[in-house]
């Protein structure tokens, strides 16, 4: 605590910041680990697992009606602030991951307000069939009166979800980590996804693990991020791409799913909030010097480590040091949570996804509500939630065997039901 109160003294004095990660030099490979420049000076360290294949030609997932799926949805905007969103499409159920519901009629309406906060619970747990939960904010559909809306959007396309094997050459996951974290709290899932034959992919965020971390507050917006993103994405992507995010990292995952819907195959979402914009907050303790920060950085670890474990012994502490979480530099840390600004990732932007998702949340996550993850389920088209209840933020760390084997599930999941029309009566 002595040491870190007179380096942030030093701080102020020099005008400099410590424990920052400095430029790389090199971009070379090294033991699975490689240095990727996505920009001029602007090194980002990516960990690739690409296992030999012997017959590349015949490893990809033939084609077969079974996998194919008729999204069909209309989001509806009014002036009022009100979102309606109406399900025309096919049901998708999954078994697989038991996920139930009352409803397995493909045609539904979803309304609720856009200026809803997203701690609110929602009237149905959107747990089973994705798309068909039903939300009322306001008056009963019977009394509405007609009005003009504000926009109207219209999906209407044939998704063909196919299950992504460890022996199929055209599957990459890509592992994207939040705040403070590095390509390392994915240790568990990497190890475990490259020995069953997956091609997995995970880069360190700017500032973040072994990247290099410029020194201005612009390299670390959400734009200047999810450009990186992009970038490492174009690189190794091929034609059935799974996006794999952690808390801040599922905002990424979706904007590349939003992004290349033809080569986004499926997301999963860990921990990742509801589908709400992002807005940095004015009243936080983020927006301190960042010298004040760093007098405080024991304080804000031992914080992380309270908020992101249901439990904080000696294995905890052993895991976040292994993981490398939490150890960025304080101006990098202020930077990214005041970077946080993204108005287009609304709830209106999140329902235009047609990729199937899967919500992992950890009930004791002290971070992210469960009501925000349900709420997300309510907007997207094919969603799967599922709920780890002895996990909390960090639960890919702390449950790594039950995180695998869900993550495993949905990865070679496909859905039953056909492909229909989708005509049925409205709800």
């Amino acid at each position: 605590m002595l040491n870190s109160i007179t380096d942030g003294l030093l701080c102020c004095l020099m005008g400099k910041t410590t424990n920052a990660v400095g430029p790389l030099d090199s971009v070379e490979s090294s033991n699975g680990y490689s240095f990727m420049e996505v920009k001029p000076g602007r090194i980002l360290r990516v960990r690739h697992s690409a296992p030999p294949r012997l017959a590349p030609e015949g490893a990809e997932e033939p084609q077969h009606p079974r996998g194919t799926v008729h999204c069909k949805r209309r989001i509806t905007v009014y002036r009022n602030g009100q979102l309606v969103i109406e399900n025309l499409g096919d049901a998708v159920r999954s078994e697989i991951l038991h996920c139930h519901s009352s409803s397995g009629e493909p045609n539904s309406t979803v309304e609720l307000e856009l200026s809803d906060v997203a701690g609110q619970a929602p009237s149905q747990g959107p747990t089973g069939t994705p798309g068909c939960a039903t939300r009322e904010a306001g008056a009963a559909p019977g009394k509405r009166r007609k009005r003009k809306p504000k926009k109207v959007i219209t999906i209407d396309c044939k998704k063909q979800i196919t299950s992504c094997k460890g022996t199929h050459s055209d599957v990459v996951l890509f592992f994207i980590h939040g705040v403070g974290g590095s390509l390392d709290i994915w240790k568990e899932q990497l190890d475990f996804f490259a020995k069953l034959g997956y091609e997995v992919v995970a880069p360190d965020l700017a500032g973040h693990g072994c990247s290099s971390a410029p020194q201005i507050a612009a390299a670390y917006t959400f734009y200047a991020l999810a450009e990186d993103m992009r970038a490492v994405f174009k690189r190794y992507a091929k034609k059935r791409n799974i996006l794999i995010g952690h808390s801040y990292g599922v905002s990424f995952c979706t904007f590349l799913a939003h992004e290349y819907p033809d080569l986004v195959h499926k997301v999963i979402m860990i921990n990742g909030g509801g589908p709400t914009a992002l807005e940095p907050s004015l009243c936080s303790i983020f927006n301190m010097p960042t010298c004040v920060l760093h007098c405080l950085s024991p304080c804000l670890a031992w914080s992380f480590l309270k908020a992101g474990f249901a439990r904080q012994g000696a294995k905890e502490k052993q895991l976040l040091k292994e993981g490398n979480a939490f150890n960025v530099s304080s101006f990098v840390l202020r930077a990214m949570m005041s970077g946080q600004y993204w108005p287009e990732g609304d709830e209106v932007y999140h329902a235009e996804l047609a990729v199937p998702v899967l919500l992992v949340h950890g009930m004791h996550d002290k971070f992210v509500p469960v009501e925000e993850d349900q709420r997300m389920a309510e907007i997207l088209l094919i969603a799967f939630l599922k709920v780890i209840d002895e996990g909390s933020h960090m639960v890919m760390m702390e449950c790594p065997e039950t995180v695998n084997t869900l993550l495993h599930e949905f990865v070679l999941w496909e859905p039953e039901t056909p492909a229909g029309d989708g005509q049925g009566e409205k709800k």
